[in-house]
């Protein structure tokens, strides 16, 4: 049956409607935020999926260019593979939402949310994670929601709610938070250097408002939604556990204690081993393989029991380590002879070599999408190979985790760019992860800035990043252990990946994870100090001392720019009919030449030379020619009456033969020939805009 439910978002009109398409659907809404329309349908498997350990949650946020009146380019005119901000948002959605499924749960579940038409004002993408909570708590499908989310952001000092385009465009501050009614389970963030009082303060902000949907959606759910279907459970078999653990707990607590994470691995190996061979002694080699599954199940949860256990109860980690203490850190720089820019940033088993490249404005990155952003300047790639983690897998391109972690780091050195006034280059950063044993993102936000630096990118401040992560106390929420720079195993069984990037002075942007129900203020506060302190660590102790500043000078590789500003109207001549001139000019001396609408003119070259003869040539061809000045010029063409002159840029100027001497002249070939270069005075120039000049003028007297 068709419902329709209202209510204020932000001080605008949301509604939410279900029961009037996509009927096959275990779940449907349609969002209206003012001119704004998502539509979400959920579906779920009636069976588990066979063969997997984890829930198989897959969220789509489909772009649709009709949504703002655009014809997709290309041959096929349609939508293809999703932009990069379309894999982003699909994370955004999918994270507040996971930890809320049954953890036994393991029936496909499918989140498709489609964007209709967009109203800038409005955004689609909190929007889409509004309707995927609400057609999950409507569904039949086991779901412990609802979540809602906002977007956040800081104008004149002040904290917006789901700020309109105009204020973003002025905003230092772009958040994404996701709650519940109780807790805050998702953060994303880019930020210019906001503090962390202020960004906790802009989280409460949100929340507010997100308590609000979040109460809304529960009454739409208490009205019309269905009761939750009853599925196959994948708890791990308690009495399989019970043995496991009563033989095998301390040889496990002492196995995961290795400091090599290598090491670390084999003991497990071996002693998921033994305790196959135990079970096939014990009981036979068909109930073996009958319990194989909850075998498997047992060892990774006394894995993970042994880990939470020791960090909780004892405050050791499984390398040593203290609580907040940072692995091992080096870095090193130009370290690639021929690049723009280079280092590699090493902490712990954590090892990333970024690359920095720099290039013509026209380079930079063209965004075909239903945003107002039409391009971007700096791009920041993240490759994650197999053999970063030991692995043998042929690569398949960058997935949603890797576009995830460069748009992570990309965000965190947004704010400490040069302008492109400034800085007139397009910039390319790309991560490639060596080796991964925790927080590669951050590792690569570190990496990057020495690079940056290494290029003689004039960055305003450095940026550095590191995580931080928690073990809970099930059994009491307030019991808690945040622990400094997680590795694997600790993220793998911990609660949270709570990563922080920034500089000295503030934060530039964050990325946090959960897997549990969600996290306290008193938590987010703790992580914001513990993030501050070790970036500063990082920074004064480690970066600044490879590298205090950036270079002094561009890599001799990387491109020179030459810069001149001309007058709009006069972009035409430069270029020329069918670029015929702008052509010749690069033709002749080997440049390259952008020109943006407001006339900045950017000639990139190599040979410092060549790229000062092109831009005498613009200067040529925007000159103003004024009476009374001097110009160099060259004799294109002789008449019997005197010389046409060029005084640059293909301007002529009639020199008539009693201009030029003093002394009579019976023929211009007597004194001048085709292509000789002359001084000249600009003695007059008519209302057709025909310019007269004398040598005459010039002549000591």
């Amino acid at each position: 049956m068709y419902k329709k439910y209202e209510t204020k978002f932000a001080g605008r009109d949301l509604s939410i409607e279900t029961g009037k398409i996509a009927e096959l659907a275990n779940g449907n809404v349609i969002v209206r935020y003012g001119e704004t329309v998502v539509m979400v349908n959920v579906t779920a498997s009636k069976e588990p999926r066979e063969g997997i350990d984890f829930f198989p949650l897959s969220v789509d946020y489909e772009e649709k260019l009709y949504a703002v009146g655009k014809i997709p380019g290309g041959f096929l005119k349609r939508e293809g593979k999703p932009a990069d901000k379309a894999i982003l948002t699909s994370r955004a959605i999918d994270r507040p939402l996971r930890p809320l499924f049954p953890k036994d749960f393991r029936n496909d579940v499918v989140v498709v949310a489609t964007v209709l038409s967009v109203e800038q004002d409005n955004s689609p993408e909190i929007c889409a994670m509004v309707g995927a909570s609400c057609a999950l708590s409507i569904s039949d499908i086991p779901f412990g929601g609802p979540t809602a989310a906002v977007n956040v952001g800081y104008i004149d000092n002040e904290i917006i709610v789901n700020p309109t385009s105009k204020q973003r465009e002025n905003s230092k501050l772009t958040l994404t938070v996701a709650g519940t009614l109780e807790k805050i389970t998702m953060i994303e963030a880019g930020a210019d250097e906001i503090p962390n009082e202020l960004m906790l303060e802009a989280i409460k902000k949100g929340h507010e408002e997100i308590k609000k949907i979040c109460e809304f959606i529960k009454q739409i759910k208490d009205e019309v939604g269905k009761a939750k279907f009853e599925y196959t459970s994948f708890a791990t078999n308690k009495e399989v556990y019970n043995e496991i653990e009563e033989k095998f707990k301390d040889r496990m607590y002492k196995d995961v204690q290795a400091l090599d994470k290598e090491v670390r691995d084999e003991n497990i190996s071996k002693l998921t081993e033994e305790i196959n061979n135990y079970y096939i002694e014990k009981y036979g080699e068909e109930v073996a393989l009958e319990r194989k599954r909850d075998i498997a199940d047992s060892i990774h949860d006394l894995e993970k029991a042994c880990v939470r256990e020791m960090i909780l109860k004892e405050h050791k980690r499984p390398d040593g380590r203290k609580i907040d203490e940072i692995r091992p850190l080096s870095c090193e720089v130009g370290v690639l002879p021929r690049v723009h820019g280079s280092a590699i940033f090493t902490r712990g088993q954590t090892q990333v070599m970024s690359i920095a490249t720099l290039g013509m404005i026209s380079e930079e990155q063209v965004l075909d999408g239903i945003d107002e952003e039409t391009s971007k300047r700096y791009m920041h790639h993240y490759n994650f190979p197999s053999y970063s983690v030991g692995e043998a897998r042929p690569s398949r391109g960058p997935g949603r985790r890797e576009v995830g972690h460069g748009a992570l780091a990309e965000k965190a050195l947004v704010p400490v760019l040069p302008s492109k006034e400034d800085f007139p280059y397009a910039i390319r950063v790309v991560s490639e992860i060596l080796s991964s044993n925790g927080s590669t993102s951050q590792a690569s936000i570190c990496g990057s800035t020495l690079a940056l630096m290494d290029a003689g990118v004039p960055i305003k401040k450095p940026v550095a990043g590191i995580s931080t992560g928690l073990v809970t106390n099930k059994e009491n929420p307030e019991d808690y252990i945040m622990i400094t720079d997680i590795q694997g195993i600790e993220d793998f069984f911990g609660d949270m990946d709570f990563k922080v990037g920034g500089t000295k002075d503030g934060i530039t942007a964050i990325q946090v994870d959960i897997k549990n129900d969600g996290l306290t203020y008193e938590i987010i506060s703790e992580a914001f100090e513990r993030t501050k302190k070790a970036r500063d660590y990082i920074l004064d102790e480690i970066m600044l001392k490879q590298l205090e500043a950036p270079r002094d000078d561009l890599s001799k590789y990387a491109p020179r720019i030459i810069t001149i500003t001309i007058k709009p109207e006069k972009i035409k001549d430069v270029i020329g009919s069918g670029g015929k001139t702008i052509n010749k000019i690069i033709a002749e001396t080997g440049v390259k030449i952008d020109i943006s609408e407001e006339g900045q003119v950017c000639i990139y070259t190599e040979n410092p030379e060549e790229g000062n003869r092109a831009l005498q040539m613009v200067e040529d061809i925007v000159r103003e020619i004024e009476i009374g000045m001097i110009y160099t010029a060259k004799v294109v063409r002789i008449a019997a009456f005197g010389a046409f002159v060029d005084l640059g840029g293909g301007k002529e100027a009639l020199l008539h033969i009693s201009k030029i001497s003093s002394k009579r002249i019976e023929k211009v070939e007597d004194v001048l020939a085709l292509g000789d270069e002359i001084q000249v005075k600009v003695t007059e120039i008519d209302n057709q805009g025909k310019v007269a000049v004398s040598m005459k003028d010039l002549e000591v007297r």
